[in-house]
């Protein structure tokens, strides 16, 4: 049996240094190596989210995390999610259920607000540690943004203030990618408080491009200067692909149409979430997928998606105004595809309406009419993983659905979607070229990416089929057989056991 290893927690010296896929690769590391490890993040901010077993919600880099680790994803892992509605506010979900809208001085505030306080949610994220504690080992924490904000220290709920109740060995990640590596680590150590500067135990040195043995000589210089050991120092992965869930990582997405693929415009919404539905179709080679609100580049898809929004009528509002919604509806006309998944799937019906202002003030606005379909938001959020066939296709199919409203058939149509086996759950079947589901994670499914590309394949070379089940279990061996390559796994062990 295995030795009980200390929790560790990887931290940063800012946002999008690659804390969570540091994280995901020692969660593979781990069980490859003979542990139970399970991921941990206290509170995670994010639109991308995923739906648990139990039909809670949580942060999609935890479930990415857990399935890493062999494990099913729990909210445990992440007992509270903060999903941003505008600059200002986010909905709060706590242990996976929505607790309402919060503005962020009312968040960050000490006072109790519909039963939610700052040591109430101390205290929650606190029982999620012990409970994953008392199952797994070790657990791999993630920190967010940076340790040193030094204005928030007092309220802090993820970083330094849960590695002090964990007893974790906290591990440093700096993106060296940015440049600064030495002021952000330096001054991220140095702005702790003594007792919190004791658990930084190591550094891992992030997205090195080039010849690593160029750092040596700064490896040793940060070393001396901080007093802790360079435990890493880990190249750009930029052939190795995980999920993400920041939505940093889409200023790299591409943004134009492509020739010799089928190609796949994601509409660029202003709250667009759940991102992560592309990743499997970004990596099937018959496809070039991109992101864009611009209307000469939608005009050149084959295939239009509307994804998820965290503000529906928002989005549906801005792209009627910038001339989004009138390319659409033109593609549709000229035989090209238009798909809705869950926020897109209600703007693709006749009208919304938000008679108990969830979203905000505008209480009807008329959808792009592609689907007979009418939503009315309000209601319990519906959380759900669902296994499915779609269509005709013999293959089970798996998805997950997170959305806030209801949508209803207003005529009655001969494709009409019920959640039955042999139709897609939770959404409306028009034709091969005009639908909508509310099912997240819905083309991670071969059968129903086959089905979406089939009228434009026959132009194609013969490719063969994409499995992306198989494609995500090889990137996760692929990153934890390079971040092992570059890490000192002796040292790092001996941290664990002391």
């Amino acid at each position: 049996m295995n030795k009980k290893l200390h929790p560790i927690m990887f931290a940063g010296t800012g946002s999008d240094v690659g804390k969570s896929i540091v994280a995901t690769a020692f969660c593979r590391i781990f069980k490859e190596d003979g542990y139970q490890p399970a991921p941990f993040k206290a509170q995670n901010m994010a639109l991308n989210s995923y739906a648990t077993p139990e039909g809670l919600e949580i942060g999609r880099a935890q479930a990415v995390q857990a399935e890493a680790a062999g494990l099913a994803c729990h909210t445990d892992m992440n007992p509270l999610l903060l999903k941003p509605n505008s600059d200002h506010t986010s909905q709060v979900v706590l242990n996976g259920k929505p607790m309402g809208n919060y503005h962020a001085r009312e968040y960050f505030g000490e006072e109790t607000k519909n039963g939610i306080s700052r040591a109430m949610l101390r205290e929650e994220v606190h029982r999620a540690f012990d409970r994953l504690a008392s199952r797994y080992n070790p657990i791999v924490m993630e920190g967010a943004g940076s340790i040193a904000e030094i204005n928030l220290h007092d309220r802090d709920l993820v970083n330094m203030s849960m590695a002090m109740y964990a007893q974790a060995d906290v591990i440093l990640v700096a993106d060296i990618d940015r440049g600064g590596v030495f002021a952000s680590v330096y001054g991220s150590i140095m702005l702790l408080p003594p007792e919190e500067r004791a658990l930084i135990k190591g550094i891992i040195i992030n997205k090195f491009r080039g010849d690593i043995s160029l750092f040596d000589e700064g490896r040793r210089m940060l070393e001396q200067l901080c007093g802790i050991p360079v435990l890493a120092v880990l190249p750009f992965f930029n052939d190795i692909h995980i999920e993400e869930e920041d939505s940093v990582s889409l200023e790299t997405k591409s943004r134009e149409a492509e020739e010799g693929k089928v190609n796949i415009a994601i509409v660029m919404l202003g709250r667009l979430s759940n991102f992560t539905d592309f990743d499997a179709l970004e990596r099937d080679e018959r496809v070039h997928l991109f992101y864009t609100n611009n209307t000469e580049e939608i005009r050149k898809a084959d295939i239009i998606i509307i994804p998820g929004s965290k503000n529906t009528i928002a989005d549906l509002m801005e792209i009627r105004r910038n001339g989004v919604a009138q390319a659409i509806l033109r593609a549709h006309h000229d035989g090209k595809t238009v798909m809705g998944i869950c926020g897109g799937y209600q703007m693709m019906g006749e009208e919304i309406l938000d008679p108990n202002h969830v979203e905000g003030e505008v209480e009807r606005m008329p959808g792009l009419g592609l689907l007979p379909t009418r939503t009315i938001m309000g209601g319990e959020k519906r959380t759900v993983q669902t296994t499915f066939r779609f269509l005709h296709y013999p293959e089970e199919c798996r998805g997950y659905e997170i959305h806030m409203g209801e949508t209803s058939v207003i005529r009655d149509e001969q494709h009409k979607v019920a959640d039955t086996e042999q139709e897609i759950p939770a959404g409306f079947y028009l034709s091969n070229k005009c639908f909508g589901t509310y099912m997240h994670g819905i083309l991670d499914n071969q059968p129903v990416v086959d089905h979406l590309l089939e009228p434009f394949i026959s132009r194609l070379e013969e490719r063969k089929h994409f499995n992306y089940a198989e494609y995500k279990e090889l990137q996760y061996k692929r990153l934890a057989e390079a971040t092992r390559l570059y890490t000192d796994m002796e040292k790092l062990y001996q941290i664990l056991q002391d």
